[in-house]
């Protein structure tokens, strides 16, 4: 029955979608509207890949394994990429086209993505302990100081903010653009340098997945400031660009999973002196294999628009969605994040229509709560979709 969310998958797409043939283009292909029906249908993808890792990654004991969403478990963070290209894509726009956009900017931007974090890091607090965790020995603390994470997926959140605090800063301070963009280019390098060498461990900087799509925030500034230019070049060789991105994911993900089977990020476990370098050679691989499907995902969207009602509604949620689902994938999965479940589900077309059923509703009263929280105005200048979704 898990098959059946491939055609689901398909019809999310296909419906409200439209093909530009021959000179003709899709001239929203980087509107609000277009990325924000892109972000809802990856927020989809991404509450499966955490499904898949608690059903049929190869990690697990194969007798436990319930396959139907293998193709999910390795690319994470290739939709993570997407979201972060369009946090990248959609700062530096609004800071173009909106007068004085940067006054206030901590409070509009940064502060609601820390406030729905939180929040979600209460929630998987009280779930932890109403499922026995033991929180003595400081464990308590920890998780409140968000030093430890209680949600596995907060680390996104985590990163998120000070990312476009670094963008604030930059923009704020550097007198010439080109060196603003520069300071975030370095920001994002030393950032991925402290990462590589950090072993995996249980606090921050945890594993390979902080940081091995955050180049893309970069990448969606860098894009965003030569998109005329860019885009221009990519229209004259359309076909040629769209084949050479198809081949290149396949081939740069096989190359890429070689480097993450046999160079590994994980050379500390049997004491590798040359841990480091081979974590910056893997995370570079996967650099190069996610850059081609973003690419080719965002170079296909000069062509084809797609967007209708339902992920219109779900790009109005893609924080809150990210944030909140994993509860339910832990709660209904096989464990929960090292506790035992509330209830495992064994059927996974099952379990992905229940984590799905009440992902939703949760993050949009999440989201909901923080337009309480920091006015319903303020919120709608930030994410003006939410208004036309209302009307």
């Amino acid at each position: 029955m898990v098959l059946f969310v491939y055609p689901l998958l398909i019809l999310m797409v296909w419906r409200g979608s439209r093909m530009y043939m021959g000179g003709v283009w899709n001239e929203d292909a980087f509107s609000l509207e277009q990325m924000k029906a892109v972000q809802g249908f990856t927020a989809v993808c991404i509450m499966l890949h955490h499904i898949g890792q608690q059903t049929c990654a190869p990690w697990l004991d194969p007798e436990i394994i319930s396959p139907g969403l293998e193709v999910f478990v390795p690319i994470g963070f290739y939709m993570v990429g997407i979201f972060l290209f369009c946090s990248g894509y959609g700062l530096y726009v609004s800071y173009k086209n909106k007068k004085d956009y940067l006054n206030g900017f901590i409070v509009r931007r940064i502060l609601p993505v820390v406030f729905s974090g939180y929040v979600v890091t209460l929630i998987f607090l009280i779930v932890r302990i109403l499922l026995g965790e033991d929180m003595g020995g400081g464990r308590l603390f920890w998780y409140l100081s968000c030093a430890k994470l209680c949600n596995p997926n907060g680390w996104f959140v985590l990163i998120i903010p000070i990312f476009y605090l670094a963008f604030y800063l930059a923009f704020r301070f550097c007198k010439k653009e080109r060196n603003a963009v520069l300071a975030v280019l370095a920001f994002t390098v030393f950032y991925q340098l402290l990462g590589t060498s950090i072993d995996h461990n249980d606090w921050w900087m945890r594993g390979e997945w902080w940081y091995n799509s955050i180049h893309f925030f970069v990448i969606g500034i860098i894009f965003a400031r030569h998109k005329d230019r860019i885009t221009e070049h990519l229209k004259k060789h359309f076909v040629l660009y769209l084949i050479l991105s198809f081949v290149l994911i396949f081939v740069l993900y096989g190359v890429s999973e070689l480097c993450r089977n046999v160079i590994s990020y994980y050379g500390e476990n049997w004491g590798d002196p040359h841990t480091i370098l081979r974590r910056r050679i893997t995370l570079f691989s996967e650099m190069c294999a996610s850059f081609a499907f973003v690419f080719f995902v965002f170079h296909l969207g000069l062509k084809v628009k797609i967007g209708n009602r339902f992920l219109k509604f779900m790009g109005s949620l893609t924080l809150e969605f990210y944030l909140i689902h994993g509860l339910y994938v832990g709660l209904f999965g096989r464990s929960f994040d090292g506790l035992k479940s509330l209830y495992h589900i064994d059927n996974v077309f099952v379990y992905v229509i229940v984590v799905f059923a009440l992902g939703v509703p949760s993050a949009f009263v999440l989201s909901r709560l923080r337009m309480l929280v920091f006015g319903k105005r303020s919120f709608a200048r930030e994410h003006p979709e939410h208004k036309r979704l209302q009307k």
